[in-house]
């Protein structure tokens, strides 16, 4: 596996392999084992692993996975409750579960509750019967009728059954785990997309943000062409094409300039819209811009985003989409921003959530997020469609999506 940066599989479109197991139930151990390096930390001590841990590899015919090493369900104590909490947290990303269970201690509550909650996010469950080799005579029969799944009988130390366990995941990995085409399905081969990628301070040096690498890498496997321009320099790309783009596809922030540069006979879009179908669901993300005109002063306001980074002097999600909401109500509104993995858990505080284009965390975990606010009757935007309904051209932007588009005009 190539450990260069660049040219490994983004985390958020992996296949997610969650090990869920109590505390020395072999968990770190049998990561281990399917990873085929010391990766996490054994001991004997129960409670090792304290947070979620993260590894990616490669499982074949998977392909790209991450592997989450998660605390025991049984933790104890007002810390240990804590860590239970983080645990169970990880089932909204994770698209596959591996149970884990000592042969000592069997099936009880813990890995029924377990279970059930699996059950209801639509998570596929494989049990192991780990450390068969210290007890051989134990089967996983009776713990596989108990919890109503297929239980594969392992030793994580002698590797014995690792090779079924893997096929049993590879079994049970839904099928419809990978997000559709960023952009595939909207070009043909020999196509030419244009995509317009401005170089200010919120771009890394020397590198493109994410997005942008995928939406190429999506492109050539197409087998059309990427002509990459800055926004000053989309109108002479234009000018020099001998037949017209496909599409052209923009950092929202350069919108209202590439609306203006682009002949209305040519495909407009953005990478944010893009990634609001590739890691979530578009047609919920442009039902909740709507509620942008029933804002009021006062107003409370949630601004989500998937991860940490460096703010800029005039950041999107600091400064931007907060001036350009109080322009639009006619006064102030009460902003709150939520960085990282976790959001709010009282969302029905709030009028409206804004999320980031997501690309840092992976489709489950994305329409977790929309599951949530619709779960609290609080519409969801992302920052590429409400910029694009902010300026006034959202339909044009959704061009590409005509069924989408109409939502606009019901």
């Amino acid at each position: 596996m190539n450990t260069g940066a660049l040219n490994e599989t983004p985390r958020g479109s992996r296949l997610h392999i969650a090990i869920f197991g109590r505390r020395n139930a072999g968990k770190s151990s049998l990561i281990n084992a399917l990873t085929n390096q010391t990766i996490a930390i054994v001991s004997d001590v129960p409670g090792t692993t304290t947070d979620p841990v993260y590894k990616s590899m490669e499982i074949l015919p998977l392909g790209p996975v991450v592997l989450i090493d998660t605390a025991g369900i049984d933790d104890v104590g007002e810390l240990g409750e804590l860590r239970v909490k983080k645990t169970v947290e990880v089932l909204h990303k994770a698209d596959l579960m591996v149970l884990v269970m000592d042969p000592a201690l069997g099936a009880g509550d813990y890995e029924l509750d377990l279970v059930q909650k699996a059950a209801s996010q639509s998570v596929p469950v494989v049990g192991v019967l780990n450390k068969v080799d210290l007890q051989p005579g134990v089967t996983p029969g009776a713990l596989a009728e108990k919890l109503g799944i297929w239980v594969v009988p392992v030793s994580a130390v002698t590797r014995q059954g690792i090779e079924d366990l893997k096929k049993e995941m590879i079994k049970l990995a839904p099928k419809e785990w990978a997000a559709p085409s960023i952009i595939g399905d909207l070009i043909s081969p020999g196509d030419t997309v244009v995509l317009v990628v401005p170089i200010d301070l919120a771009a890394p040096k020397g590198r493109l943000i994410l997005p942008q690498v995928q939406t190429i890498r999506d492109i050539l496997d197409n087998d059309a062409c990427a002509m990459v321009v800055k926004e000053r320099e989309l109108r002479q790309a234009l000018a020099g094409l001998s037949r017209k783009p496909k599409l052209v596809v923009t950092d929202s922030q350069a919108f209202l300039k590439v609306d203006a540069d682009t002949p209305p006979d040519i495909q407009l879009t953005s990478f944010s819209i893009l990634f609001a179908r590739y890691k979530g669901n578009l047609e919920a993300l442009v039902a909740g811009v709507r509620a942008v005109d029933a804002l009021k002063p006062g107003d409370r306001i949630l601004i989500a985003e998937a991860c940490t980074h460096h703010r800029v002097a005039d950041d999107i999600g600091t400064v931007k989409i907060p001036r350009w909401l109080r322009q639009h109500v006619g006064g102030d509104l009460s902003f709150e921003w939520s960085s990282g993995i976790e959001m709010p858990e009282n969302l029905s505080n709030y009028q409206l959530v804004i999320h980031c284009g997501a690309c840092m965390i992976n489709r489950k975990q994305m329409l977790h997020r929309i599951a949530q606010a619709a779960a609290a009757g609080v519409p969801i935007v992302n920052y590429g469609v409400l910029i694009a309904y902010m300026h006034g051209i959202l339909k044009r932007a959704l061009g590409p999506f005509p069924s989408i588009r109409r939502l606009l005009d019901e």
